[in-house]
């Protein structure tokens, strides 16, 4: 079964749009890989925990700040379908 990657986001810090974005991204980028991201609004203020089934891949609160897209793309890759070339992404 495919994985399903859960955006966790505090929506009075205004965080639902850039949630979106990211998930906009990562179902264009895994659309053959995921079964879908799930948007989830916390009732933890300041939380945005990205996890693929149950399993945390980022925490903005441990890493103090959001992941640039490039890194979030790899982080799902690596769980995902490892063997997935990202093109330009992966470029260091």
């Amino acid at each position: 079964m495919k994985p399903t990657v859960s955006i966790e986001y505090c929506p009075k810090c205004g965080w639902l749009l850039r949630s979106a974005y990211m998930a906009q991204e990562l179902l264009t980028t895994f659309n053959d890989d995921l079964k879908g991201v799930l948007l989830v609004p916390s009732e933890i203020s300041g939380r945005f925990i990205i996890s693929i089934n149950d399993e945390k891949i980022f925490d903005r609160k441990e890493q103090g700040r959001f992941p640039e897209i490039k890194e979030l793309k790899q982080l799902v890759r690596d769980v995902v379908n490892p063997g997935k070339s990202l093109g330009h992404s992966d470029s260091k």
